[in-house]
């Protein structure tokens, strides 16, 4: 039986997206996995690292509070690993209290950081009297108001199906389309096969110099790779050093793609490829004219018929 570890204890919006990729079929995980709580990210990273787990499932960024820094830290921390899923969440939240308790008993509400701010407007509107105290999980809230410590928590959905709590309010979100975003990694060779839909996530440091980061995009630029996604962290240590996320789409495996990250580990210091895979809405991004397979291939015979001496 496989394992995947996740960011946990039960009850958490990662565990709604384990179990999607378990749902999806995600190859190597099996059909039936053992689901595995861990209290961090870095802890579920570590464990896949050492062989615990045979994959982890971590959230990666969220729409309205961006990304989640202890994933993108933990990324490039240690032995590298391969995303070879990713799975997108509608986030909808319930508020659960203890059986018997009302909106007036409430005088404490807990949840993970970025689950409060994204109801902070509920909040001031059905319990305005009540102190948002943070937690290192929506599910930890609930184990707290379980055992006493908070009047409420603000949970995930699933988070009513594991712990004797009342459901005061469910479908609560300031923002209604507020979405996050959450990757499945595995420990290298496993690379998810090429769907044609897919994103690919690396991660670099650039040289010291003028226009260098300009240059790297122009990369993408130059073979028509739509860029997605780009935000910078701090190198630790070094103030005014950062290193920069990148999420772009193809796979690994098509010529345009392999191209870009072969030019990115020329001009860059490091490069770390954390993986193509599946896009979760499985969009097709075409290729830009001139940069497909067959554009790649045409252009490597005519270039060998003319270093073999042949016409040009």
């Amino acid at each position: 039986m496989s394992r995947i570890a996740y960011f946990g204890p039960q009850g958490t919006f990662t565990e709604q997206a384990a179990r999607t990729f378990v749902e999806e079929s995600t190859p190597g995980i099996g059909a039936a996995p053992e689901m595995v709580p861990l209290d961090t990210v870095p802890d579920v990273l570590d464990a896949v690292r050492v062989g615990g787990a045979d994959a982890g499932c971590v959230p990666v960024e969220n729409s309205v509070e961006g990304a989640v820094p202890a994933t993108m830290d933990s990324l490039v921390e240690g032995e590298p690993l391969i995303a070879v899923g990713e799975a997108v969440l509608a986030v909808r939240f319930s508020v659960l209290v203890r059986p018997g308790s009302d909106s007036a008993s409430i005088a404490t509400v807990a949840s993970h950081p970025h689950a409060l701010a994204q109801v902070r407007g509920w909040l001031a509107e059905h319990l305005p009297r009540a102190s948002a105290v943070a937690t290192t999980s929506t599910a930890a809230a609930a184990v707290a108001v379980r055992d006493g410590q908070f009047d409420a928590a603000v949970t995930a959905p699933v988070a009513a199906t594991h712990y004797p709590l009342q459901v005061l309010a469910t479908d609560v979100a300031d923002v209604r389309d507020a979405m996050t975003r959450f990757l499945l990694l595995r420990r290298p060779p496993h690379l998810s096969e090429p769907t044609g839909a897919d994103r690919t996530s690396a991660v670099l440091v650039v040289a010291d110099r003028p226009g260098e980061l300009a240059m790297v995009l122009t990369e993408f630029a130059l073979r028509g790779i739509n860029l997605s996604r780009i935000e910078s962290r701090p190198l630790k240590g070094r103030l005014g050093a950062y290193r920069f996320y990148l999420d772009f789409d193809g796979h690994v495996t098509e010529p345009r793609v392999g191209d870009a990250l072969a030019a990115l580990h020329r001009r860059s210091t490091r490069v770390r490829f954390l993986g193509s895979y599946p896009r979760a809405d499985r969009t097709v991004s075409p290729a830009a004219p001139n940069t497909d397979a067959a554009d790649y291939a045409e252009a490597a015979e005519w270039l060998a018929r003319v270093r073999a001496g042949g016409p040009g």
